[in-house]
């Protein structure tokens, strides 16, 4: 295939980041850029995220090879089915929201049987350096640097397709992790979208509270990391709230079990528990930072996927990547068979 065509639908921070890291990785192909705010295409277009820009979504996607799904799931059912008719026979089209099962299910439903779908999510890492930036200024080629980016593909989805997403995640400088969407969805529950949670109900608090207007002047650095929100705008916050819902709730109902048990410690001075929670909750972080520095080493991860420099034979089936077959499609028994095959 002589040039191949990528299209991102969505010019946020993500569909920013995906297009500057294809664009610093080379290859024969074009990056279109669509975003219903013309304004974001245009910005990401002079930031040189993508080569050219489409207000109309069918005109972005209908010749696409490979479509980068970058919007809030609150609004991809209605894109999916927008697009549908209009795709190219064999297009992969691979998403970045949060939650997965809802997504997956509505890929099935909405796509026709000639277009594979793999669904995504890149676990950010901000860079130290970044960690100053905020909304839109976040987005660099080096955002998904060394990030996990979680793989959950349809079942219709071709094998040579879930092979592509795995090169285009490594061409990102990501780790492809495979597993189930109702897995995903279960586990970015607790991790993902019930930080935000909390930090909307430390903010609503806070600044509900009558000495608000004395509390802001001294909250510092611990409110600030504290109170953090995703770089997202209220209904796309909503959406991926109401899309996990049963997972989430489950973890509010255990987060609030945590806190009533600290409650408890600090009404009855209780210094042995205290000394015994707090140093377990800095026991698990320092943990979890050192496993996450090592790539999570020895943990049940897929190797990196080794990637063509030249991408001319990004779409091609005569590279040798897309003849292996990836380990773990978020079915244990196929993880199992796979172990045992090598």
């Amino acid at each position: 295939m002589a040039n191949p065509t990528i299209a991102i639908v969505g010019m946020g921070v993500i569909g920013r980041s995906m297009g500057l890291a294809l664009k610093k990785a080379g290859g024969n192909f074009e990056i279109v850029g669509h975003d219903r705010e013309l304004g974001l295409a245009n910005q990401a277009k002079k930031l040189n995220a993508i080569d050219r820009t489409s207000w109309n979504l069918i005109n972005a996607t209908e010749g696409a090879d490979l479509i980068i799904m970058a919007i809030p799931v609150s609004a991809m059912y209605d894109t999916l089915k927008a697009m549908a008719p209009y795709l190219k026979e064999g297009c992969l089209i691979l998403d970045t929201c949060g939650v997965k099962a809802a997504v997956l299910e509505w890929a099935d439903e909405l796509l026709p049987e000639h277009v594979s779908f793999v669904g995504g999510d890149p676990i950010v890492r901000v860079p130290a350096e970044d960690a100053h930036k905020t909304g839109l200024d976040m987005a660099s080629a080096g955002l998904l640097q060394n990030a996990i980016f979680c793989l959950c593909p349809s079942k219709r989805a071709k094998p040579e397709a879930v092979q592509l997403a795995a090169n285009l995640v490594s061409a990102l400088g990501a780790q492809p992790y495979f597993l189930d969407a109702f897995e995903h969805d279960g586990l970015v529950a607790g991790v993902e979208h019930l930080p935000a949670v909390l930090s909307a109900a430390l903010l609503l608090t806070a600044s509900r509270a009558p000495a608000w207007r004395e509390m802001r002047k001294v909250a510092g650095e611990s409110f600030a990391r504290a109170s953090q929100l995703p770089a997202d705008t209220a209904p796309a916050l909503r959406g991926a709230s109401l899309s996990n819902a049963q997972n989430l709730t489950r973890w509010i109902d255990e987060i609030i079990s945590r806190l009533q048990e600290l409650k408890a410690a600090i009404a009855a001075g209780d210094e042995k528990q205290l000394d015994e929670m707090y140093e377990a909750a800095l026991t698990s972080r320092d943990k979890w930072l050192h496993d996450r520095a090592q790539g999570f080493a020895g943990e049940d991860m897929p190797p990196r996927t080794e990637v063509p420099s030249y991408w001319k034979s990004l779409f091609g089936l005569e590279s040798p990547l897309f003849k292996r077959r990836l380990p773990g499609r978020g079915d244990k028994e196929d993880k199992d068979k796979d172990t045992k095959a090598r």
